[in-house]
């Protein structure tokens, strides 16, 4: 397939996208793999509450929902065609495209946080402030592979401060709170509403939480992705899984406990307040300024472009795959159906 029919075949398409059911051969539930970029928590609650009340089957969808192991992980595991779907990041996906140039393996059809929820949290005992420049000679405490780690030397660029300004910690996601409460390190990265966890065993007054966005860094985050096989086969099914989600997304906005309540029949053994607590501060990336523009899962094309070019140089890719390699905005529902009050 030409890479520019590749890209124009969702728009030569649009007015049949509308269709209400995308029923597989012999009228039977079209099945869907879609794989999460982590474990289930609050973060992703709004796609439980799709399944949990039917949105899926009702759009002709047979939607199986998985555990990931990190935006990496689920973009190999969409490219290799193992699943339809998923969620990943951004940074990663332009990454993976400038590393497997051409017509794209795997596109976003969906931006779901809006801005990424890339954090840094440092102990107040330890002289770390709300400056950036406070974490000059502190130990960091991250895991090997991240996209909050790998993201820093854009942040050190917009502070003036170099990107060796303090010594990196590698630490396993599930020891970084401990290393924390115990003092092992001055601070850690963290994306915001995973730190959910740290948050329960120190006092908010203990901690200062410095944003990237704060600091200038507008990058997009996790995106709902699609392989390229399935946008030129079957776009219908895209858009359907598309509408049902950004239904309950929107739902969660409006009255988040029905999705914790629904994620919690996937993982009854977390607690639904520290879940509640969680998605609060996750609408807050997902649900970002921008949204009130566009509308949910949308995005701003210059900002893209942007953010391809400093990912390109701080990751050292040798090319830059373009916005539209990057994101299909083909499928995405009405903007009328994607307003909150962000």
């Amino acid at each position: 397939m030409q890479r520019r029919h590749f890209l124009t075949s969702g728009a030569a398409c649009a007015a049949a996208l509308a269709a209400p059911a995308v029923l597989a051969q012999g009228g039977k539930p079209t099945p869907l793999k879609f794989t999460l970029d982590f474990r289930i928590n609050g973060q992703t609650a709004p796609f439980f509450l799709a399944e949990s009340k039917g949105y899926y089957k009702d759009e002709g969808l047979d939607v199986t929902i998985d555990t990931g192991a990190g935006s990496v992980a689920s973009i190999t595991r969409i490219a290799s065609g193992v699943y339809q779907l998923g969620l990943g990041d951004i940074s990663s996906l332009v990454e993976f495209n400038a590393q497997n140039p051409g017509t794209p393996m795997v596109q976003a059809v969906y931006q779901y946080y809006n801005r990424a929820p890339f954090v840094i949290i440092g102990r107040k005992d330890r002289g770390i402030s709300g400056d950036f420049r406070s974490l000059q000679g502190k130990k960091v405490a991250a895991a090997a592979v991240e996209s909050t780690r790998r993201a820093w030397p854009m942040v050190a660029r917009k502070q003036g401060m170099k990107p060796d300004a303090f010594q990196w910690q590698t630490t396993d996601f599930s020891a970084r709170d401990n290393v924390m409460v115990r003092g092992d390190v001055d601070a850690a990265t963290y994306f915001h509403d995973s730190a959910i966890s740290l948050f329960a065993r120190m006092k908010a007054d203990e901690l200062s939480v410095l944003k990237y966005a704060d600091a200038g860094v507008n990058l997009y985050g996790n995106a709902i992705l699609a392989s390229s096989n399935l946008i030129a086969q079957n776009p219908k099914a895209v858009a359907a899984f598309l509408r049902a989600t950004n239904r309950a997304i929107v739902e969660t906005f409006a009255q988040p406990a029905p999705s914790i309540a629904a994620m919690r029949q996937r993982e009854p053994i977390l607690d639904p307040k520290i879940e509640l607590d969680r998605w609060a501060i996750t609408a807050q990336y997902v649900g970002a300024p921008d949204t009130r523009g566009h509308g949910l899962g949308d995005i701003r094309k210059l900002l893209l472009e942007q953010q391809v070019d400093e990912v390109a140089e701080v990751f050292g890719l040798k090319t830059r795959p373009s916005a539209d390699a990057i994101f299909n905005s083909s499928m995405l529902p009405a903007r009328n159906e994607r307003s909150i009050q962000a």
